[in-house]
């Protein structure tokens, strides 16, 4: 068992997902984390690193993101991804996941678990999850508006960027904005963002908050308290969807937790996977 990250190649019906994995490589049961917009997988290199010494975990790149394919013609929907991402796990011979999930990433997965419950087994939601009575964030509208969201995806730069994202989010950290303006520079990623969001009416965030309800699986939320694109109080409504869930409150953090004060995140996230892992 390793716990070092490695990353492996894996293509889905012609698509190419790269894989970061940690800890075993063949156990049917695997913690898949599930990265946002812009993604990508190696943002969860810590806790990648930290399961991999006690389970088998999985980090993909998801088409448009990161080194994974950007085809023009892929179904960029949460529908489209949900079903990429079960190609993966297929692939990967996953028939029980664990999911651990941020931002867009939390539709893709949930819209795979309701698809899925016999392999869900849990979920850890990161300032994501079902989004109940949500209203997109300014940036998402003005990408969701045709000319307008190719003029300001034409227009963003690494100062623009570091001014915008460190205001926004001040716990952040400089070499991590610059990551996230590295991911999301090249066009064939801004394309996907734009398909993504213009395919995507906020409704369709909520996504099926019964069916998850049915299955009541195991549930642990985090929520920064700043986050200014996904509102902290979307945090206690996950309860509607995971009834028995575990919901902290990130005092202080913005949107990305896991990178403004990874050891905190850690502290919680790692006994609730144990408990869940046996």
């Amino acid at each position: 068992m390793s716990s070092t990250p490695h990353s492996a190649p894996c293509v889905i019906q012609g698509v190419h997902s790269p894989i970061l994995q940690a800890g075993p490589t063949d156990a049917g049961e695997a913690v898949v984390f599930v990265h946002g917009n812009p993604g990508p997988g190696s943002d969860w290199a810590d806790l990648l690193g930290r399961v991999g010494e006690f389970a088998r975990a999985l980090a993909p790149d998801l088409p448009g993101y990161g080194e994974a394919d950007k085809p023009a013609d892929f179904d960029y929907t949460i529908e489209g991804y949900a079903r990429h991402l079960g190609g993966l796990l297929e692939e990967l011979g996953v028939r029980r996941a664990h999911l651990v999930a941020h931002d867009f990433g939390g539709a893709w997965a949930l819209a795979w678990a309701v698809a899925n419950p016999d392999a869900f087994a849990s979920a850890t939601l990161i300032n994501a999850g079902a989004l109940i009575d949500y209203q997109w964030h300014r940036y998402a509208r003005i990408w969701r508006t045709p000319v307008a969201g190719e003029l300001f995806m034409a227009s963003a730069n690494p100062a623009a960027t570091r001014l915008l994202l460190g205001r926004e989010n001040p716990r952040l950290h400089r070499d991590a904005i610059d990551r996230i303006y590295a991911h999301g520079r090249g066009w064939s990623t801004k394309r996907a963002i734009l398909k993504l969001y213009r395919a995507t009416p906020a409704s369709a965030m909520e996504g099926s908050v019964q069916a998850l309800r049915a299955l009541d699986r195991p549930a642990l939320v985090l929520w920064g308290t700043h986050d200014a694109y996904l509102p902290w109080q979307q945090a206690e409504r996950q309860r509607q969807a995971f009834p028995s869930a575990r919901v902290e409150l990130l005092e202080g953090l913005g949107h990305w937790p896991f990178l403004e004060d990874p050891g905190w995140v850690a502290s919680l996230v790692i006994p609730f996977l144990r408990e869940q892992l046996g």
